[in-house]
This record gives C-alpha cells, sequence and structure tokens, in this order.
C-alpha cells in the first residue's frame, strides 16, 4: 500500500469518530432538550413569562427579550441545566416530564 492510500483512510477513520462522539450526548444535554421538547408540548409561550407586566420570572424582574418565545432563548436553558444539577447534585431521580419540575 501506498503512503497516500493510508492517509486518505486515516482521515475517513477520524470523521468517523468524531460523528460517532457527536452522536453520543452527554447525558445532561440531552436531559435539557427532552425537558424542553416536553415543555413545548405543554406550553405555547414560555411558563416563566408574565404577560401583563412582560417580565420573565427566572431572570427575576427583567423584561423578557423574547416576548414569551422560549425556542432558543438561552435564559431558559440555563435555567434547565441548573435543575439537573441541582437534581444530580442531590442525587434525586430526574424528571421525565417537564410537568414534574415545577
Amino acid at each position: 500500500m501506498s503512503k497516500g492510500s493510508t492517509k486518505v483512510s486515516d482521515e475517513a477513520l477520524e470523521k468517523l469518530v468524531k460523528i460517532e462522539k457527536e452522536e453520543k450526548k452527554d447525558p445532561k444535554r440531552a436531559w435539557v432538550e427532552r425537558m424542553f421538547r416536553s415543555a413545548k408540548l405543554h406550553y405555547k409561550r414560555c411558563p416563566y413569562f408574565d404577560h401583563r407586566t412582560r417580565m420573565c420570572f427566572i431572570a427575576l424582574g427583567e423584561k423578557c427579550t423574547r416576548d414569551g418565545r422560549f425556542d432558543g432563548c438561552s435564559v431558559f436553558i440555563k435555567f434547565l441545566e441548573r435543575k439537573y444539577d441541582e437534581y444530580t447534585k442531590y442525587n434525586r431521580p430526574l424528571p421525565t416530564d417537564f410537568l414534574d419540575i415545577i
């Protein structure tokens, strides 16, 4: 075999390894995504958004910059990540539905 053919196969192997690593999500990210999907199933707008005052209950007194939409909201995702850390810190079972968090 020539060096050129092994180099191509090495690059292909590295790409496969990278793809496999990306497919394996860490449990925290998988749980946050599952809770996010569950929240979207139960709510049209963010459950922590006050419609009257346009305030975010998670950010404690700050105006919501997304008008209650929580698709891709960094504040909502960070809240879910904190909840995951809280549950794992005290070895509590993780909720399987967003309604169990509230």
